[in-house]
């Protein structure tokens, strides 16, 4: 199942300074991780935010949940999951045929 993911993380304004640089290094390398098993297909990042938006691709919803869940800033995150489905155009446009219906 494919899923829009958006997460904006809203760190402790108290929280030092090494302490967040060695958070935010942990949820680089989980996301790596996520990235090199297929589970994060694509990110961007959204500008002046510590926030990003992705595609993310799993078996289904409580494998999405895990995964979302094995990430370090999950405490302090916001995120928002909107479940995605194939449009008949896509494919399409890559010169598959599709019946029409």
């Amino acid at each position: 199942m494919d899923f829009l993911v958006e997460i904006a993380v809203a760190l402790p304004a108290g929280m030092p300074v090494a302490e967040r640089a060695a958070l935010l290094e942990r949820e680089r390398q989980r996301g790596s991780e996520l990235r090199a098993a297929g589970t994060l297909e694509r990110i961007w990042r959204l500008p002046g935010r510590l926030a990003n938006v992705g595609i993310w691709t799993t078996p289904d919803a409580e494998a999405l949940h895990a995964a979302l869940t094995s990430l370090p800033v999950w405490p302090h995150a916001e995120i928002t999951v909107t479940v995605l489905a194939r449009h008949p155009l896509e494919g399409a446009l890559d010169g598959e045929d599709r019946a029409a219906g």
